[in-house]
């Protein structure tokens, strides 16, 4: 997916390792204290990544990943990147992949403080909020058609 501002890819963790460990550090564990030993859980290599890009310095400014289950996650935008479109294009284009995949259900662990965000893209909430890393979050998911 491409706009004038960005660009989305696919990455591959063998070769976009960088740029993805980057954004995720910058994410994650740094602005949200996320443990290092909790964010780096040994499923990347298994997991399809995309990466997005600032047009003109094309420099990555967000990922996500989706895992061969259908779990959607480690969505991370980088602060001055959000609300333009960027999260909506990473989780737009990991649907289009798991489509293709002929998965049935997506789903993910969200943020409360980004619900309305997935439920914006179809996503739904099931059962209670839970603590994970520190941050309340839910249980949702899609049905893919």
């Amino acid at each position: 997916m491409q706009t004038s501002d960005f660009t989305v890819r696919a990455a591959v963790w063998q070769d976009d390792a960088a740029g993805l460990i980057y954004i995720r550090r910058c994410v994650f564990i740094e602005e949200q204290h996320v443990p290092e030993s909790l964010e780096w859980d040994g499923l990347d290599e298994t997991a399809v990544h995309v990466l997005a890009y600032e047009a003109t310095e094309n420099t990555v400014i967000g990922t996500a990943r989706l895992l061969p289950n259908g779990h959607i996650g480690r969505m991370a935008v980088l602060p001055s990147w959000r609300r333009k479109g960027v999260g909506s294009a990473l989780l737009q284009t990991l649907l289009a992949y798991a489509q293709q995949k002929h998965l049935y259900k997506v789903f993910l662990h969200a943020q409360i403080t980004a619900k309305g965000f997935y439920q914006h893209l179809g996503f739904t909430q099931h059962g209670d909020t839970f603590d994970d890393a520190g941050m309340v979050h839910c249980y949702m998911d899609k049905t893919l058609v």
